[in-house]
């Protein structure tokens, strides 16, 4: 995992921080997670570390830049795991799934969140999870600081996403001060 997460550092592509990841892995543990979606796989750490949880859970993970796809499917056949883990190459939006998880892990365009959650939450199992990550982004979403107007539009969407949330009658959301900021919503 050393090798991915300096390709990472090295190219700049975002992969949750060390407490987030380590969270996220015993979340699966705790609540006996075996299907799980994937939005956003970027070069696919995180599918890696959570397929490594268990030898029965299976992951569905959609990317849409082919470059980060490729370097995902290197990676996970690289670990052995391209029988548990299935790549899609392609934008969320264009995806139909009729699988059902008992988890959705959201960690892509941050703008899109509520549309994520509510393209895929029919594909959540009763009594499944979503959860989502990046939700301080960088501290940003709490700050004062001087923005550009691009910056404070996105960190804006997810601010509207964590009331989405908070206002969500069909979920109960935790919300965690964990790597980047982690919200849990669990179907009720």
């Amino acid at each position: 995992m050393l090798e991915i997460e300096e390709y990472a550092k090295k190219y700049n592509i975002p992969i949750m921080q060390k407490d987030g990841i380590e969270f996220l892995i015993n979340f699966i543990k705790k609540n006996n997670i075996k299907n799980i979606l994937e939005i956003g796989t970027a070069i696919g750490y995180s599918a890696i570390k959570m397929a490594n949880v268990s030898d029965d859970i299976n992951i569905t993970s959609i990317e849409r830049d082919e470059i980060r796809y490729k370097e995902a499917v290197k990676n996970i056949n690289k670990f052995n795991l391209n029988n548990r883990i299935k790549l899609i190459n392609d934008d969320a939006f264009n995806v139909e799934l009729n699988d059902k998880f008992d988890l959705i892990f959201i960690d892509a365009a941050k703008a899109q969140n509520i549309k994520f959650f509510l393209k895929f939450s029919g594909n959540l199992n009763i009594n499944g999870f979503i959860i989502t990550d990046n939700l301080n982004f960088h501290g940003l979403v709490n700050s004062d600081e001087k923005m550009s107007r691009n910056l404070r539009q996105l960190v804006r969407k997810i601010k509207d996403y964590v009331e989405f949330l908070k206002n969500n009658k069909n979920y109960e959301t935790i919300f965690y001060d964990i790597g980047d900021g982690i919200s849990v919503s669990k179907k009720i």
